[in-house]
């Protein structure tokens, strides 16, 4: 096949891709934990989904997984809350909770339903953020005094801090399979914060899209990074990618801000952005400079009923996504929500795909004629 029909053949392909992706998400409500409020925050590729909720009568929030159609209360280290934000495929959930008597914030790994204490660099207060599926954990703590809050890596019983850009802040928001690790330090002088990346021993500022400010939010397995940067002016927020030596502004639904908030292997961003006119905050998909608004996958009786889809924190390599919605006629001002994707094409994607393939072998059978 020469350059030119291998050429059309890859159309017609990636043409009927975007069709099927256009017509296979599944909204789902996810129920809490009989309160009125719910976050999803991540997912995993087993498709098992970290959140937090408000309990019975909104009396605490608790750390929870969804897997399937059960959610599992993840309990505290003695405290009254706790939170869920991150899981690796190994099913392992991080985020933080208060220890007893107070509202101090720690760190916690929960092993099934048992909380660990991951401890701090020696202040009061820590938290996980993101783990991988070594078992390595990242996040922030505060230094002996309560001085300074610095990125922070925990594995296994080893703690350490990763340092800063120069200021007296940091934070690790998330690492990879691979141990780089992405987050946002402080600068000299502590007016200005940069998206940073860690990787071994080396600190590398990121840079901005020519704003002041920046930060990461996720990384992937290439070793992309996404985050927001204020642009040029320190005016606007974008939604941002780092690869390479490239920083890429991913733009928005047509308001003045946006920002990303996770990533998958494929380089698929999902975040939040401001609509036109900034009348509206709505959770987006990013696939390379493209934004979708995932309020446009809904089906006409969801959005009818009021379900408005207003943030994406969560996007696994099987491009499930979660995130937060609302419904202004129920009184709702965040309830998780998944959009789940059909593992196979519907009907009518397999009887297109079947045209096209019959298309281009028929082409193929032609121009075989027409050559002899």
């Amino acid at each position: 096949m020469n350059k030119t029909l291998s050429k059309a053949v890859l159309t017609i392909v990636l043409s009927l891709a975007s069709l099927s992706a256009t017509a296979e998400y599944t909204f789902t409500l996810l129920d809490g934990l009989g309160g009125s409020y719910s976050e999803a925050n991540a997912i995993n590729n087993s498709n098992k989904i970290a959140l937090y909720a408000d309990t019975f009568s909104n009396l605490a929030n608790r750390a929870a997984y969804f897997e399937g159609s059960v959610i599992t209360e993840l309990g505290t280290l003695g405290g009254a809350s706790s939170s869920a934000l991150a899981i690796s495929d190994n099913g392992q959930v991080v985020g933080y909770s208060t220890i007893a008597g107070t509202s101090i914030r720690r760190a916690t790994l929960w092993n099934g339903t048992t909380a660990n204490d991951l401890g701090t660099l020696g202040g009061s207060i820590s938290e996980a953020r993101s783990i991988n599926n070594s078992g390595q954990i990242v996040g922030f703590s505060y230094t002996s005094g309560n001085f300074a809050q610095h990125a922070t890596m925990w594995n296994g019983t080893t703690i350490t801090d990763l340092g800063t850009l120069g200021g007296n802040r940091s934070f690790a928001n998330a690492i990879n399979n691979s141990g780089q690790v992405a987050g946002f330090s402080y600068l000299s002088g502590n007016n200005a914060q940069h998206a940073t990346l860690w990787n071994g021993t080396s600190i590398t500022d990121l840079g901005t899209l020519g704003g002041l400010n920046s930060q990461a939010t996720a990384i992937n397995s290439s070793g992309q990074v996404a985050g927001n940067s204020s642009t040029t002016g320190n005016l606007n927020i974008h939604a941002t990618l780092w690869s390479g030596t490239s920083i890429i502004d991913l733009g928005t639904l047509g308001g003045t801000d946006s920002y990303a908030y996770a990533m998958n292997n494929m380089g698929q961003v999902v975040g939040s952005s401001f609509t036109t006119g900034n009348s509206a905050n709505h959770a987006t998909l990013w696939n390379g400079t493209t934004a979708f608004n995932l309020n446009s996958f809904l089906d006409a009786t969801t959005i009818d009923a009021g379900w408005v889809l207003t943030a994406a924190k969560g996007i696994n390599d099987n491009g499930w996504i979660v995130g937060n919605a609302s419904n202004s006629l129920l009184g709702i001002s965040s309830q998780a929500f998944l959009l789940s994707v059909s593992p196979v094409p519907e009907t009518a994607t397999y009887s297109m795909l079947l045209m096209g393939l019959g298309l281009v072998g028929f082409v193929i059978r032609r121009r075989k004629t027409t050559q002899a």
